[in-house]
């Protein structure tokens, strides 16, 4: 499970750093019609090397606090992502 805070309508999508307990998310995509929920799977899938149908939103689809659960990621995987920033 990655938790993530999400803003959306931002210049880039990146991480960028923590938010409380959560991921902090920027996010070009608004927050329309699920637009940035599609952005943020892309974004994770292609920075986690992964499949899109191994990210899925569990929670949060239309708050910035969101739960991603991503199957078969690993801890590592996700903390070498924060550490390249995206």
């Amino acid at each position: 499970m990655l938790r993530l805070h999400v803003v959306p309508r931002s210049s880039r999508t990146a991480i960028s750093g923590l938010h409380g307990d959560a991921l902090k998310l920027k996010v070009q995509a608004p927050p329309v019609e699920g637009a940035a929920n599609r952005e943020i799977q892309a974004f994770l899938s292609r920075a986690l090397k992964i499949s899109k149908g191994r990210v899925r939103l569990v929670s949060g689809a239309g708050s910035r606090q969101k739960e991603f659960f991503i199957e078969g990621g690993s801890m590592e995987d996700l903390r070498s992502l924060l550490r390249k920033g995206g």
